[in-house]
């Protein structure tokens, strides 16, 4: 037994060496610092470094094992970034959700470095020779990556940065779409840099870190190399000329994004700095109630937080805005069919003479429909006028998978079992915008999580919009990092769309961002972001039409160029595989 146990040991030990000899050890550091770069974190700057770690750990290796060199890394930073998953107050579901959503988000960063390195000009092969060893391959390998010329490195670093990019249009619309920390979110407090959001949507900002990262890599390799970089007018494998410099070896492969970056910052803070147009301001007053999720599923406590909804509301009216809004999960049932709901809401707002704008689920039977089972239920928006009257509502049209709706139930009713949900919305069929008249006021509301997805966003913003609202329930979440993760998102609609927006959440993060992207205020109670309270902000609102910005009258031009850009990329090294 003895020697059973040390063959074990040694085994295990020899496991062990040649795990941290690998390059595993990196790519799970590399998608921790990628997960850094998100809330509640928030070091930004890893954005700007950690895709070019991702991409380091499969160079000269294996496509397979480039591949899974970047889902490694691509789990790691999921793993982290969503880990507030495990907060959902349900048995089993959340570990389920967090292991298989980071499973099937990594494919995409598996698929990145993969892809990068098949398209890189010259086959970089990583496998040493007999006899050699890994400290020896390691200068071979820099020596054949900087054997490029300049130029097509610099083509090459674009390319991988379009085909984030492709990535991140994919993720953002495959199965409905989960476009949850892209990249450029991550950047939403470095407000100068995001005004070419207005021009490019967000995947601009993630197009700008991925190629700065991919660059800094590359000129990384220059100084641990030690040689300068090669002349684009040299062949291949030309010796450099010993006339250039170290620094400008080093330099060569910064520069061009360094230069577009600072040019784009200089040119955003010229921006920040325009004065506004002249403005009216619409007082509004962001109710925060921070109910619990496990009270919103409790039918016996639907009395109980209905009244400090409006208690809270009664406070808030003391300030006498003009608008009141209530976030999603605020209202505890179907607001038209019971009058102990509808008429205090009706009574609020007429007593007050104060519009209102409430979240609460709604329903629509079918035809010939013998009881309440036999309709459509939505997740709904409604607008109260300040004389009691329901006068407009929107249907959310963006449904969360498994939260709102099960997807196939009806050809495999075992999935209902891993959701919390009884039943299922329908989605709404079309934007409603409200017109507050009197109020001289027009708004359109997102609920949930819509006010992720720029290219959904941007349907809601019409010639006379003077914000959007969110209204949203992270309750489910607990006190956790998604309430900032979305609202990092958020900030990124109100740049695109030249609009500002108003969120109003369940326990946070309840706040505005004026047009440019610049969080204007934030509700903090003595619970931080997560407790309950009201918060009065005055949004601007311009006595002429907004000009639309580029991205609103033109969409994902940017993103889907890259995609094309991608494709190219791809097309050209099968042609020359199969050529």
């Amino acid at each position: 037994m003895g020697r059973i146990g040390e063959e074990s040991g040694s085994e295990s030990l020899r496991f062990l060496r040649a795990f941290f000899r690998s390059r595993y050890p990196l790519a799970i550091a590399a998608g921790a610092l990628l997960a850094a770069a998100f809330p509640d974190l928030g070091i930004a700057g890893m954005a700007w470094i950690a895709p070019g770690l991702i991409l380091v750990c499969g160079i000269g290796k294996p496509a397979k094992t480039a591949f899974r060199l970047g889902y490694v890394a691509g789990v790691a930073h999921y793993l982290v970034s969503l880990s507030w998953l495990l907060n959902i107050p349900v048995t089993f579901l959340p570990i389920l959700a967090w292991a298989a959503l980071a499973a099937f988000l990594a494919l995409y960063p598996g698929v990145w470095v993969w892809w990068c390195w098949k398209i890189y000009p010259v086959k970089i092969a990583g496998r040493a020779p007999a006899g050699e060893t890994g400290a020896e391959a390691g200068p071979k390998l820099t020596e054949q990556f900087l054997a490029v010329p300049l130029a097509r490195r610099l083509h090459w670093t674009i390319a991988c940065a379009a085909l984030w990019v492709a990535w991140e249009m994919i993720i953002s619309r495959f199965l409905g779409g989960f476009p949850w920390n892209l990249l450029g979110n991550s950047q939403f407090q470095m407000t100068p840099i995001i005004q070419i959001a207005s021009f490019t949507g967000v995947y601009g900002v993630s197009f700008l870190a991925v190629w700065t990262a991919v660059s800094l890599m590359a000129a990384v390799m220059v100084v641990i190399r030690g040689q300068p970089i090669r002349s684009a007018s040299l062949s291949p494998m030309a010796p450099a000329p010993m006339a250039n410099s170290f620094r400008s070896a080093w330099f060569g492969d910064v520069i061009f994004p360094a230069a577009v970056v600072g040019g784009l910052f200089l040119t955003g803070y010229h921006t920040l700095l325009r004065p506004e147009t002249k403005t009216r301001e619409i007082t509004v007053a962001l109710i925060q109630p921070s109910i619990p999720q496990n009270m919103i599923w409790d039918r016996t406590e639907d009395s109980n937080r209905f009244q400090e909804v409006l208690q809270l509301s009664r406070d808030a009216l003391t300030n006498k805005p003009d608008i009141v809004i209530w976030p999603e999960s605020a209202v505890p049932e179907l607001v038209r069919l019971h009058a102990d709901i509808s008429d205090p809401i009706a009574e609020l707002a007429r007593t007050n003479k104060v519009w209102l704008i409430i979240c609460a689920d709604d329903y629509l039977p079918h035809p010939g429909a013998t009881n309440l089972r036999d309709s459509d239920f939505f997740n709904s928006s409604f607008l109260v006028s300040p004389e009691g009257r329901f006068v407009a509502e929107y249907k959310k049209r963006n449904l969360v998978i498994f939260g709102e709706y099960v997807p196939l139930v009806k050809w495999m009713p075992f999935l209902k079992y891993l959701t919390p949900i009884d039943g299922g919305f329908t989605a709404g069929d079309r934007v409603v915008p409200f017109d507050l008249k009197g109020l001289n006021a027009h708004v359109s509301v997102l609920i949930c999580f819509e006010d992720v997805f720029a290219h959904f966003a941007r349907e809601y913003v019409m010639d006379d919009t003077d914000f959007l609202v969110n209204l949203t329930n992270d309750g489910w979440f607990g006190e956790g990092s998604a309430q900032r993760q979305q609202a990092a998102a958020a900030v990124f609609r109100a740049v695109e769309n030249g609009v500002p927006l108003v969120r109003c959440s369940n326990n946070g993060l309840t706040c505005w961002a004026d047009s440019h992207g610049r969080l204007r205020q934030v509700l903090n109670t003595k619970r931080g972001i997560y407790g309950p309270g009201f918060l009065i902000a005055r949004i601007p609102a311009p006595e002429i039409k907004r000009a639309a910005t580029f991205y609103r009258r033109h969409g994902d031009w940017f993103g889907w160029g890259c995609v094309g850009f991608g494709l190219l990329q791809v097309a050209r090294v099968w042609r020359r595989k199969t050529g």
